[in-house]
This record gives C-alpha cells, sequence and structure tokens, in this order.
C-alpha cells in the first residue's frame, strides 16, 4: 500500500491529485486544505476518475489524515500573480509554512516531504529546517526542464522523450539552460542541428516566459506540474532512482536544482553536469540570487 498526501487542494494541488490518479502512482491519495469543503469537493470529484484509470482510494481530510503516507505533497501558499515574480511570495508563504510544516511532521514523520510552494527553492530549505528530521525535496526545476526538453524536440523533430536537457539553478529568472550538456539519444545536441543564437534565443524566451504567458492567460500554471510532481512522487514511492532536476542542498550554497538520483530515502547522489564557463558562472550567479533572497527569513541567514 502506498499512501500519497497532498496538502493544498487548489489548482496545483488538485491538477497533482488527479494526475497521480492517472498514472496509478499510488494506492490511496488523502487531500487537506484550510478549506475543508474544497478538498472534499476535489476529492470527490478526482475518486470519479477511478473507475476509468486506476483504483485509488481517495479521501480529504485534517492533518491527521496524513498519518501513514510515504509522501506528502506541498502545493499550499499564495499564488503567482501576472507581473510578480515567484521570489516576492517569500514572505506571505513563510509565514504558511511556519505554522503548516510542524503539523505534517508530527502527523506523518516517516513521509518524504516533496515541496511545490513557491518560491520554490527557499521553501524548500525552510522546510528542511521546520522538519529536519525528514527528507525534503524540491519540485525545482523538473518542469523547466520538461519545456525545455519540449521546444528541443519539437525543433529537432523528435519525441521529447529522446531529449536529454536540463535547467539548472533557480525555478525562477534565474535559472540557467545547460545548453552544453543537452543531447538527443545520446547525441550531443549541436550535432543534430545547427544551434544558431537565434534557435537558443527562441528556446531560452519559451523555456523563461512559458509560466508568465500561461498565468497571463488563465492566472496560473497547473496541468504541468501537477504531472511533474507525479513524476517526481512516483520515483519516491517505486524507488526508481530516477534522474531529476529536484532542489536541494548543493555545493553552491542555497538549495537550487540540480540533476539528481531520486529514490525511496529522497535525494540520493547529485550529478555534475558539463557546464560551459558561461553557465558555470550563471550558475553561481543564480545562487546569490537566492543566498540574497534567503536573508529575508531568520530561518536561513543564521
Amino acid at each position: 500500500m502506498t499512501k500519497v498526501g497532498m496538502v493544498g487542494a487548489g489548482m496545483v494541488g488538485s491538477a497533482a491529485g488527479f494526475a497521480l490518479v492517472l498514472r496509478g502512482s499510488c494506492t490511496e491519495l488523502v487531500l487537506v486544505d484550510k478549506d475543508a469543503a474544497r478538498a472534499q469537493a476535489e476529492a470527490q470529484d478526482i475518486s470519479h476518475a477511478t473507475p476509468v484509470s486506476h483504483p485509488v482510494r481517495v479521501s480529504s481530510g485534517g492533518f491527521e489524515a496524513l498519518a501513514g503516507a510515504s509522501v506528502v505533497i506541498l502545493t499550499a501558499g499564495a499564488n503567482q500573480k501576472p507581473g510578480e515574480n515567484r521570489l516576492s511570495l517569500l514572505k506571505r508563504n513563510a509565514d504558511i509554512f511556519r505554522d503548516m510544516v510542524p503539523q505534517i511532521a508530527q502527523a506523518a514523520p516517516d513521509a518524504v516531504l516533496l515541496v511545490a510552494t513557491n518560491p520554490v527553492d527557499l521553501m524548500t530549505a525552510l522546510t528542511a529546517k521546520l522538519a529536519p528530521n525528514q527528507p525534503v525535496i524540491g519540485s525545482g526545476t523538473v518542469l523547466d526542464s520538461a519545456r525545455f526538453r519540449a521546444l528541443i524536440a519539437a525543433k529537432v523533430g523528435v519525441a521529447p522523450q529522446h531529449v536529454y536537457a536540463s535547467v539548472l539553478g533557480e525555478h525562477g529568472d534565474s535559472e540557467v539552460l545547460g545548453w552544453s550538456s543537452a543531447s538527443v539519444g545520446g547525441v550531443p545536441l549541436a550535432q543534430v542541428i545547427d544551434l544558431t543564437d537565434a534557435i537558443k534565443q527562441e528556446i531560452e524566451d519559451g523555456t523563461r516566459g512559458a509560466a508568465a504567458q500561461i498565468i497571463a492567460g488563465k492566472h496560473a500554471t497547473n496541468y504541468g506540474v501537477g504531472a511533474a510532481l507525479a513524476l517526481i512522487a512516483e520515483a519516491v514511492l517505486r524507488d526508481r532512482r530516477a534522474v531529476l532536476t529536484v532542489s536541494g542542498p548543493s555545493p553552491y550554497g542555497p538549495c537550487l536544482s540540480l540533476p539528481r538520483v531520486v529514490g525511496a530515502g529522497g535525494i540520493g547522489a547529485t550529478l555534475t553536469p558539463d557546464l560551459s564557463e558561461g553557465e558555470k558562472a550563471a550558475l553561481e550567479r543564480s545562487a546569490a540570487v537566492l543566498m540574497e533572497a534567503a536573508k529575508g527569513l531568520p530561518e536561513l541567514s543564521a
């Protein structure tokens, strides 16, 4: 039996829960939200997909309902508004986490905590401080990397599953696209297409600007990140040893995204991709952005 808790039944939490059911990622899913009626309604709606997908038991409840969960996904928090960057959410969501995380840790002390709330790198670091005895993973740039791979695949004309490319650093404006290590079926990308500056800029703009474009049109992003969260949760639940660009402690100082092996215990090994000198410098700048922002939280500035 594999149980997943979802704290936050808004657009991201409900999309992630729906993805978990469609993929058959777990056998039990429980939704927790301060709006109990919303959590109950989302649980009921998601449960109606089980007869045509996978037999997952879906319910809702308070924090106590998280007992026995192997993974708890944290999506609760303030949403990013049009024109607002992720770091501007820091204080609002830190206040929510200070109240929420200890209750989650008490109810599900053996769970891996998977953080999706923005700014995800800093929320991941804060969660690790608030629940020091539990493995913590940030969803990081798994979604950004998927966008990067999809855009490369469209340009090359192959299925995205055969493109290997990573977005590193902050899940935010300073993120770094790893062009040097990008490949198609194991062949370096630069050997597959003429990687002109114009093509690189087009793909960079599409990767970096995707969230803002979606938020401008529908006021939130939820389906892509929901699928990404289900993928990460599966890596933990099934000990997949999957290599994913999740957020966690780094040699650069703050929590940020690097390729990491994700399995039953959370984050295992961290891999070091080939980077150009420019990419290395950009990654260091990304870390500096996060370190500066972390000064706004007493738990992270000590």
